[in-house]
């Protein structure tokens, strides 16, 4: 029995209370400190982790607010750029039905601005990343179709008057190739090498010039020259004149560079003029030049920018003629110059394949659909009328001299003759190597006439009643 004032111990003994534990005020007022300071660094804890909490959540919330107003900018930012010609921001024309359908397969070049200089001048059918440099809504259209067609292609005029330079300049992120209407010109070509390799080229013949390739064309004859230019890209074409890269490098770096007699003294001599010398021609140019040679140089070195288009040979239909500068793998129907341009615009990415084609009056180029390539194409002389066939429904539209048209790799077109004369054009393909095409009259002999049957709803022997003609019909009169 335990005895009061008493407990009861581990050991199995009794002791007094006061014998456990004696009162010592001065302990206890010490443990309460170290109790109270425990409790405030717990506070403190907690209080900085909702700080931080707090903190990161404000930060997050910041970031979703400030990307949301910067998405509704980026949305809105194109609208007010229209104000002028009140045009709308581009969207998807191939599905937009207030738009007419045809102007994604065709522009007027003749309307377009022409941007002139003392020597020529340059239209364009083109991509702009500025909406407000497009002179009006149907040149918008046809660009911002050729760019959501990924077409690979840009088309534009290059007139050169009489001595005329378009300067040496080289393009960044497209290859060149061209097709004189008329004029001769002196073509020079710098390569990655430093050789230069010049020829001349009259009119029906073909340049070429690789993406990041310094070139020049020089007008030696006494009319206008006239080219069509391709280049191979849809976005916005990218080019450095020879002036305007001397005229950005820093004096010290050009003397450094050329080491000319006088040093950066000579270097400061060069004043840049007030007109852009894109395409020049110097009112004192009898006395800056006192000799010009406009010589050629080898066949094996011009060859690979150059072909002889308008003497090439001649792939005749009952309606019109066809002519080729294309890639052709082991074709002994070639001459030399001809293999050796062919073999360059397939060793380079993204070239195009260009031809001629001639109809004649009331003549067609049937129905037919490219398997690797877009065309696009420009009307040197005549008239017509093209027909699209594929995707949204295209009202069929007459061509004239200047004007440009585009069909998209797979879509099945056809082009006739309207005029009484012939009608001719120069055509460039999205291919540097072996054009793929397939006529309607091809798949339709291809095809088992019982099969045909059974899609038309017509009776077999019926299909007998198409021919298969001995000549190719490709462009056919009726």
């Amino acid at each position: 029995m335990n005895n009061p004032g008493f407990e009861l111990q581990e050991d199995g003994l009794e002791r007094s209370h006061s014998s456990i534990k004696p009162h010592y005020p001065y302990y206890e007022c010490r443990h309460e400190e170290k109790k109270s300071c425990s409790l405030m660094k717990i506070f403190l804890v907690c209080f900085l982790a909702c700080l931080i909490t707090t903190a990161i959540g404000v930060m997050i919330l910041c970031l979703v607010y400030l990307g949301h107003i910067h998405e509704k900018r980026s949305q809105e930012i194109i609208i007010p750029m229209y104000p002028s010609m009140d045009i709308k921001p581009p969207q998807d024309t191939n599905n937009d039905t207030n738009t007419d359908p045809r102007f994604n397969f065709m522009r007027h070049l003749g309307t377009s601005q022409v941007f002139a200089f003392e020597g020529g001048d340059i239209q364009w059918a083109r991509y702009r990343n500025n909406p407000k440099d497009y002179s009006d809504e149907n040149e918008l259209q046809f660009g911002a179709s050729i760019n959501q067609h990924q077409s690979k292609m840009t088309v534009g005029t290059l007139r050169i008057v009489s001595k005329g330079l378009r300067a040496p300049h080289w393009h960044f992120n497209a290859n060149e190739h061209g097709f004189l209407v008329q004029g001769m010109a002196w073509i020079g070509v710098v390569d990655d090498g430093g050789v230069v390799t010049t020829y001349n080229v009259t009119a029906g013949q073909v340049i070429f010039f690789p993406k990041n390739t310094l070139h020049w064309v020089k007008n030696v004859g006494d009319e206008d020259c006239l080219f069509i230019l391709f280049f191979t890209t849809h976005d916005e074409l990218s080019t450095l004149d020879v002036d305007d890269a001397f005229y950005k490098t820093p004096e010290d770096i050009a003397a450094r560079s050329l080491k000319p007699v006088g040093g950066i003294d000579f270097i400061r001599t060069f004043k840049k003029p007030k007109e852009d010398q894109a395409i020049n021609l110097p009112e004192n140019l009898a006395e800056l030049i006192q000799t010009a040679k406009y010589v050629q140089s080898n066949e094996s070195d011009y060859g690979k920018y150059f072909y002889d288009l308008k003497g090439s040979r001649e792939f005749v239909f009952p309606g019109g003629i066809i002519q080729w500068a294309r890639y052709r793998k082991n074709d002994t129907s070639l001459n030399n110059t001809e293999k050796i341009y062919s073999e360059s615009i397939n060793s380079h990415a993204d070239t195009l394949t260009l031809g001629t084609l001639r109809i004649k009056s009331n003549g067609m180029r049937q129905p037919h659909f490219h398997f690797n390539a877009h065309e696009m194409g420009y009307v040197i002389s005549g008239c017509g009328q093209i027909g699209i066939i594929g995707g949204r429904p295209v009202p069929d539209f007459a061509i004239g001299i200047g004007d440009v048209f585009f069909f998209p790799i797979g879509t099945q077109h056809y082009i006739k003759s309207t005029c009484d004369e012939d009608l001719f054009m120069i055509l460039a393909f999205s291919t540097g190597n072996q054009l793929e095409t397939l006529d309607m009259d091809d798949y339709f002999h291809a095809t088992a006439d019982h099969i045909l049957a059974q899609l038309f709803l017509k009776k077999q022997e019926e299909f007998k009643k198409i021919p298969k003609l001995k000549d190719d019909q490709a462009v056919n009169l009726p």
